[in-house]
């Protein structure tokens, strides 16, 4: 089925996917890199107790880049805007979002205090030390997860071979595999040769991984009145699950679990 599309800042034309189910309305916001269909087993899993929708983000799945756009986190929050209040104009969605989608939808819930009536987000990327873009510095050292993403191959003879290529080796070898192929099949399109790319570029992905740090959402966490769940995994100091306590403790109205296995 294809998506249906809204309008975003920038003129970009966003995706936004019916995942399915029956119920109230769910709002997936994707992780950086990822899309909204990787989240497939998840709207299935809720099936019958919600109607799940995904978003893709610019840059990723479906939704283009916009013409001479600069990666900057605001813009992300403009599509999250969009989507949600295409889905319920008068407010009122349930929102889940995954490490880049959570920070999206913690930004478009303070540009709109009605515009969910719950947020749950897994290891949100809301970092308390925001790098000022208004002071000059020294580039910062290239993170591991940009310098991964610049590394990640591209190009595949077809996507049983991408879904065998990531299935062995960390992170991916993790996913689900609905989800895994999910994000293959959805995540790449076919190019000259009957060969796949990825719709999402490796140096656009390491870019918003490098841009994480840059927007100031820590700032407004005190102001969003939204109720919401942060979720973790096993906390790790070098991981987005270090900063997910601090995160729930400063929002004024959230839950924060652990799920250390």
């Amino acid at each position: 089925m294809a998506p249906m599309t809204v309008t975003s800042s920038d003129g970009v034309d966003v995706a936004v996917h019916d995942l399915g189910g029956r119920g109230p309305t769910l709002l997936v916001s994707h992780a950086t890199g990822f899309h909204a269909r990787c989240y497939e087993p998840l709207a299935a899993a809720l099936s019958g107790k919600m109607h799940a929708f995904g978003l893709d983000y610019r840059g990723h799945g479906l939704t283009p880049t916009p013409r001479d756009w600069v990666v900057d986190w605001e813009g992300y929050a403009d599509d999250a805007v969009a989507a949600a209040q295409a889905l319920a104009p008068t407010g009122g969605l349930i929102g889940f979002g995954h490490s880049m989608g959570g920070a999206c939808l913690l930004m478009a819930a303070h540009r709109f205090a009605s515009l969910f009536r719950m947020l749950v987000i897994y290891e949100p990327i809301v970092f308390p030390f925001a790098e000022d873009p208004s002071t000059p510095s020294t580039p910062p050292t290239e993170s591991p997860l940009a310098a991964g993403a610049r590394r990640r191959r591209a190009d595949f003879d077809s996507v049983e071979r991408a879904i065998a290529n990531y299935a062995s080796k960390p992170p991916m070898m993790n996913f689900h595999p609905d989800a895994l192929r999910a994000y293959v099949e959805h995540g790449f399109e076919p190019t000259v040769g009957h060969a796949i790319t990825l719709r999402c570029r490796p140096e656009h992905e390491a870019m918003t991984f490098e841009t994480g740090a840059r927007h100031r959402t820590w700032e407004i966490l005190d102001q969003i009145t939204t109720p919401v769940v942060v979720v973790t995994g096993r906390t790790d100091p070098l991981s987005p699950a270090a900063i997910a306590e601090p995160i729930a403790r400063a929002l004024p109205n959230a839950e924060y679990i652990e799920l250390a296995h």
